[in-house]
């Protein structure tokens, strides 16, 4: 049981009570006032006429004798036919507002989880499935349009209930009496079934989540996959979440095993009762037979909505746990905490980490009062051996973490004061594994300038090797990318991830270098569009490439979280020191195989 109770939990998960659940709802109705009055009022009109029809019907039966008019019949049978007509036309009418009521209520929770899911910063999904954040968004959210849609169904029966006990009390007491002592049962059984059905739901869903996320991952590292020959292993995880989730689903189907032929045996029971107290009043002459025919047909329509609402409720407790779940991902707090949010129109690029405080994990410090002072318009790489802290300098600045004690200032402002979306438009950002999206070339370089246009993207592609990279494209800036950009080989996406960041103007530029190996060309081609980027910019380069470490202004040597070595390239090689020992087992060697690959290739190719 416990493994089941804590199944898919996420940390952001949280409880809302039926009260609660339904108050927010109700919030995302208010747009909609109009429609919901016209609903109700269809609602009304079509319980109105289902008790019009048993009415009717009863009626006919007590005129049923020798002798009775063929204009009766007819009368009857155009009453019970009008009734049917009219009850089709209001309930396609009241189906269909509600569907589109319904529509724009998903979309906008759906547009709320999406914004969420994009406002969390980087922390979030580090202990957040990717793929059970979009089921969240996607089944979650059809989940909840399908619990209005049954909530609807459920209140007209109810509403249809109402004016039928209204009815019936004014015809006889006695029979309605012993008709509405039959509901209580059904209604405290519906209750004991309520909790039990939502536990079992929520579970369910859960399991559901993480088979999503399971395929996600596995489609999205195929390659990798196939590359190592795991096709089989990723199977196995595949089954693993999928049996899991038959046995929480198998669990779900016992529930309502156990319910059903219960509620079925109830109502059975209750028929009989009437059929017996019913066939007594009327062989007394309390009751004519049309009113004992009433009362059978009343039976169903008093117990079906209970009922109902306990068949349903599987799908209730679905929508309301898929609402409690798209609540709790829009509600979820931001690690990345801002406490102003000042207009940043321009930043000069002075950046200063003052005592800075920072870890991923509580008592794991990646860094420990931690300073360093950036001028404007400095260019400086960070070197050290790996969890030396140096991509953790990166994130801060780009906002993407959260720090715990300390200060990180632009232009002498408190970054927490700055409003992150004007300051981010300002920071041009390339990660270590260059990301490109599907679409082409072009597409993807304007990605966050989308009025660039292609003459002037092809004018700033040409100030980098003469634009002989575009040329290697089969078609230019209309080449596609393919799905992450797996149709270009590695050192093109770097171009094109640099290119964006070109056309974006940034004033801080943030570069964690990415260390697959590339051919010598597109090596001088990359750092022609870093010498063209540094020039304008202030600059931080998570450096792994030699050749990027000796363009830079200062080199900051990091080791453990902490700044060992300060100097340009020839003073801390002269130190003799920490970086010295770098180059001598990284970089050096990196820069023979350069120069080794170089000689075979033509001087005015390789650009010297």
């Amino acid at each position: 049981m416990g493994f089941f109770s804590s199944l898919g939990k996420e940390q952001y998960d949280r409880k809302y009570s039926d009260r609660e659940l339904v108050r927010r709802i109700l919030t995302y109705f208010k747009p909609h006032r109009l429609k919901m009055t016209l609903i109700v009022i269809l609602v009304l009109m079509l319980a109105g006429i289902s008790v019009a029809q048993p009415l009717i019907v009863s009626r006919g039966v007590d005129l049923l004798k020798p002798g009775i008019g063929e204009w009766t019949l007819v009368t009857l049978a155009g009453a019970v036919t009008v009734a049917g007509v009219l009850n089709w036309a209001v309930n396609w009418a009241s189906r269909r507002l509600t569907a589109r009521t319904v529509a724009a209520v998903v979309i906008k929770m759906a547009e709320e989880g999406f914004k969420a899911a994009t406002d969390h910063d980087l922390s979030f999904y580090d202990t957040v499935a990717s793929g059970k954040v979009v089921s969240r968004i996607t089944s979650d959210t059809q989940d909840f349009g399908q619990l209005v849609t049954i909530t609807t169904d459920v209140i007209t029966q109810f509403v249809e209930s109402g004016i039928l006990a209204i009815v019936l009390l004014n015809v006889d007491l006695r029979l309605s009496l012993i008709l509405f002592s039959l509901i209580p049962l059904v209604a405290l059984m519906t209750y004991f079934y309520r909790k039990l059905a939502r536990n079992v739901t929520r579970q369910g869903m859960r399991a559901m989540a993480n088979v999503n996320s399971t395929i996600k991952e596995t489609i999205s590292g195929i390659a990798v996959a196939k590359n190592f020959r795991q096709e089989s292993s990723i199977y196995n995880d595949f089954d693993e979440a999928n049996q899991t989730s038959y046995r929480v689903n198998f669990r779900r189907g016992l529930v309502l095993s156990i319910v059903f032929p219960t509620l079925n045996a109830l109502g059975g029971m209750a028929t009989a009762l009437m059929i017996y107290t019913g066939a007594i009043n009327v062989s007394k002459g309390f009751v004519t037979a049309g009113v004992w025919y009433l009362f059978i047909m009343s039976l169903d329509r008093f117990l079906y909505p209970v009922m109902n609402l306990a068949s349903f409720w599987t799908q209730i407790q679905n929508g309301l746990s898929a609402a409690e779940r798209v609540f709790a991902l829009i509600d979820a707090e931001p690690a990345v905490k801002q406490i102003a949010l000042e207009s940043v129109d321009k930043i000069q690029g002075r950046v200063e980490f003052r005592h800075v405080d920072f870890y991923y994990v509580p008592d794991e410090p990646v860094l420990e009062n931690f300073n360093l002072t950036i001028k404007p318009g400095e260019n400086v790489a960070i070197v050290g051996h790996t969890g030396a802290g140096k991509t953790s300098i990166a994130k801060l600045v780009s906002r993407f973490y959260e720090f715990q004690s300390g200060e990180i200032l632009i232009d002498r402002r408190d970054i927490r004061t700055l409003n992150l979306e004007e300051y981010r438009r300002r920071l041009g950002i390339v990660t270590q594994v260059p990301f490109l999206f599907s679409g082409t070339v072009a597409e993807n370089i304007r990605y966050a300038r989308p009025d660039a246009s292609d003459d002037y993207i092809e004018q700033l592609a040409g100030k980098i090797g003469n634009g002989e990279w575009l040329k290697t494209l089969p078609d230019g800036l209309q080449t596609n990318v393919g799905e992450r950009g797996a149709m270009l080989s590695m050192g093109q996406r770097q171009l094109v991830s640099l290119m964006r960041v070109l056309v974006q103007e940034p004033a801080i530029f943030v570069l964690d270098e990415a260390t697959a190996s590339i051919d010598p060309f597109t090596e001088w081609q990359i750092q022609q569009t870093l010498k063209y980027i540094l020039a304008h910019t202030t600059s931080i380069l998570i450096a792994h490439r030699l050749s990027t470490v000796r363009s830079a202004d200062r080199i900051i040597v990091m080791h453990e979280g902490k700044i060992i070595e300060v100097g340009n390239h020839d003073d801390l090689m002269d130190q003799g020191g920490y970086y010295a020992g770098l180059y001598n087992t990284y970089f050096r060697h990196q820069s023979l195989a350069y120069i080794d690959e170089v000689r075979n290739l033509r001087p005015e190719k390789a650009g010297l």
